[in-house]
């Protein structure tokens, strides 16, 4: 599981005024984000905001035009990104997998970093003791050895979770987990976090949707995306406000918790134009 010898006030992430541009467009503009070990992050905005492009300089997937990135301590640029990809968990829920493998199988291949199994590769004891204690954690154990097209697609978003985290990662980087789940897999799988990130207090994570009813309640941060700048950036009652989550999408938005999560609602017949001359 996820190295837990760091202290949480260890800095895992940090992105210093970084812009991105590409074919002569503005993608990200001035962004700043530190993330340290024991926090997850949720990053909210509508679409085109800039959320995955943000990951993917957080996932050394991508490096910055302007700007600085450090992950893990180490400055994009000047580090061996292969490297560095290996010790971040990165969840796709559009995993391209086409072999029937089993939950088991799927969640092993986060040992090679592959998306099948490697030929001649076994994995060691200790490595299928991991991925059956992850499988049990996020609630899946019972299925470890069903078919991978047999899976409905709740099931694939915490087998992908449990893939991540085979490396033992200290951050773990989620793109839209919930894409194409209904109400009661995305309730599984939020609660799957939940318990995740209860069991590895050190685990530091971060999470991208545009909607509100999709962020954890063990969620600790949050940063506001509009057309690639930060609206609002910092602990995540602070940030998702009535007023800001507003601002944000540019359409007067109710923001409430009920039972530790966040819910939004439009504001009938209140224009934003209104609210600010209020």
């Amino acid at each position: 599981m996820p190295d837990t010898t760091d202290s949480p006030a260890v800095e895992v992430l940090r992105a210093d005024r970084v812009d991105l541009v590409r074919g002569g467009r503005d993608l990200l503009r001035g962004v700043d984000l530190t993330v340290r070990a024991g926090e997850h992050w949720t990053l909210l905005g509508p679409n085109g905001a800039g959320k995955s492009t943000l990951l993917g300089l957080l996932g050394a997937v991508t490096h910055p035009t302007r700007g600085t990135v450090r992950v893990l301590g180490r400055q994009l640029g000047r580090v061996d990104v292969r490297a560095l990809r290996a010790a971040i968990g990165h969840v796709n829920p559009r995993h391209p997998l086409q072999s029937p493998l089993t939950v088991r199988e799927v969640v092993l291949t986060g040992v090679t970093s592959t998306i099948d199994l490697v030929p001649r590769w076994t994995p060691t004891t200790e490595q299928e003791r991991d991925a059956d204690e992850l499988l049990d954690v996020l609630g899946i154990g019972a299925i470890r050895d069903a078919r991978w097209p047999d899976l409905s697609q709740g099931e694939r978003g915490r087998a992908l979770i449990a893939r991540a985290l085979m490396p033992r990662p200290r951050l773990l980087l989620l793109d839209e987990p919930t894409t194409g789940l209904d109400v009661a897999a995305r309730e599984q799988l939020l609660t799957g976090l939940d318990e995740l990130r209860a069991e590895h207090p050190d685990l530091a994570s971060v999470l991208v949707t545009h909607h509100l009813e999709e962020i954890p309640a063990s969620s600790t941060h949050a940063v506001l995306l509009r057309d690639g700048e930060v609206v609002a950036s910092g602990a995540i009652d602070e940030v998702l406000t009535t007023e800001r989550v507003s601002a944000c999408f540019g359409h007067p938005i109710r923001v409430a918790r009920l039972d530790g999560r966040f819910v939004a609602r439009a504001q009938p017949g209140r224009s934003l134009t209104d609210r600010r001359g209020r």
